[in-house]
C-alpha cells in the first residue's frame, strides 16, 4: 500500500531550528519525526511512501541515502511552487504513479492511531475517503467534523468561530483515500483539501470519519515538540542519549538530551529538549527550551529556541526569545 506523506512546510514555528534542519527530520526522543511516523504506517501495511516535499529535498536525500525509511520505500515528489495541501497530495499521488487505495498523512502529527483499524473502517464504509478524528479542547484551531451515527460526515468546518459546531472532534491528519479522489485533486494548481476538497466530498456524501481517543499531538510548535518528546521518551525510558556528556551536579526534570549533548556542572534543564550537539555551559538554567547551540555560563532562558548557530551570552536572563534573533529569508 502507498502512502502520501505531507512534508511540503516550512517550519516557521520552529524556527530558527528549521533554519538548519526541515522540521519532519528534527528528533523526536533520538529519532526523525518522519521516521516514527513511518514506522506507525508500515504497521498498518503501508510499504511506500512519497514525500511530498516543497523545498529542501537534499537533507532527505541524506536522511535516506538507500531510498528506506524503515521497512518502507521511500520517494519523492518535490514542487515548483507551494501546491497547498490538496494540490501537494494531488501531485505527489502522480509522481508515485498511485492507483489504488492510499494514505494519506501529516509529517508533523505524532499519534498512536492504529492505520490498520482506519484502512479497515474505510473499506466497510464504501466510501471515497475517511479521515480520522481526535478530541480538542479548543475547536478553532482545528478543522472539526460532525458525522452521523454510521460515521458519514456532514459537515467540515475549517477552524469555525464560537457557536458554529458544538463538536470537538478534528480531522487528525491522516486519511485513506480510493484513487477516484485524485480527480478532485488535480495536482497543477494551488488547492486546499480542508477549504474545498473536503467539504465538496462531503457534498456528495463520499466522506467518513473515524474518531478515536488515541495519543495526538501536531508537534510543530515549540511547546508540542516539546511535549511530544517528553511523551515518547517516558515511553521508551530514552530521556538521555547514551553519548550525551554530563558534568555532576546538573540536574535534569522532565527534559530529553539528545546525541552528543554536553552540560557543565551546576546546570538546570527542565522541561526542555537539548538537540543534538548543544552545549550548555556551568550553572545555567534552561526552562520550556528548545537548544540547539549554546547556552552560556550562569545563563538562564525560558521558553527560548536557540538554534545550531545560537549562542545565549554568560549570565543573561532570556524569556520567549530567538536565538539568533535576526530574521531569515530561506529555510
Amino acid at each position: 500500500m502507498h502512502a502520501v506523506v505531507l512534508v511540503g512546510g516550512f517550519g516557521t514555528r520552529l524556527r530558527p531550528l528549521t533554519y538548519s534542519i526541515p522540521k519532519p527530520l528534527l528528533p523526536i526522543a533520538h529519532v526523525a519525526m518522519v521516521e516514527r511516523l513511518m514506522n506507525s504506517l508500515a504497521l498498518g501495511g503501508v510499504t511506500d511512501a512519497v514525500l511530498a516535499l516543497g523545498f529542501k529535498p537534499e537533507p532527505f536525500y541524506a536522511a535516506f541515502p538507500n531510498g528506506m525509511c524503515g521497512s518502507v520505500k521511500v520517494t519523492y515528489a518535490v514542487e515548483d511552487t507551494p501546491l497547498d495541501t490538496a494540490g501537494a497530495i494531488g501531485f505527489a499521488a502522480r509522481v508515485a504513479g498511485i492507483d489504488d487505495t492510499f494514505v494519506v498523512a501529516n509529517g508533523d502529527v505524532l499519534t498512536d492511531l492504529d492505520v490498520a483499524s482506519l484502512i479497515a473502517f474505510h473499506r466497510n464504509h464504501d466510501g471515497e475517503g475517511t479521515i480520522s478524528l481526535t478530541p480538542v479542547d479548543d475547536p478553532s484551531q482545528f478543522g472539526i467534523v460532525e458525522t452521523d451515527a454510521s460515521g458519514k460526515v456532514l459537515r467540515f468546518l475549517e477552524k469555525p468561530q464560537v457557536g458554529e459546531t458544538t463538536s470537538r472532534n478534528a480531522s487528525a491528519g491522516t486519511y485513506v483515500f480510493e484513487p477516484s479522489v485524485l480527480t478532485r485533486m488535480p495536482g497543477d494548481t494551488k488547492l486546499s483539501i480542508e477549504r474545498v476538497v473536503f467539504p465538496s466530498m462531503v457534498e456528495e456524501g463520499q466522506l467518513y470519519a473515524m474518531a478515536t481517543d488515541d495519543y495526538w499531538i501536531d508537534a510543530g510548535r515549540p511547546d508540542t515538540y516539546i511535549a511530544a518528546n517528553i511523551h515518547v521518551a517516558k515511553l521508551h525510558d530514552s530521556a538521555v542519549h547514551e553519548s550525551a556528556v554530563i558534568e555532576e551536579g546538573v540536574r535534569i526534570v522532565d527534559s530529553v538530551i539528545g546525541a552528543d549533548v554536553r552540560i557543565a556542572s551546576g546546570a538546570t534543564i527542565q522541561h526542555s529538549v537539548l538537540l543534538p550537539g548543544a552545549v550548555i555551559q556551568a550553572g545555567a538554567r534552561v526552562e520550556n527550551s528548545l537548544v540547539m547551540g549554546n547556552v552560556g555560563s550562569g545563563a538562564s532562558i525560558k521558553q527560548c529556541t536557540v538554534g545550531t548557530d545560537g549562542s545565549v551570552p554568560p549570565n543573561l536572563s532570556a524569556t520567549d526569545a530567538k536565538f539568533p534573533s535576526e530574521d531569515k529569508t530561506t529555510a
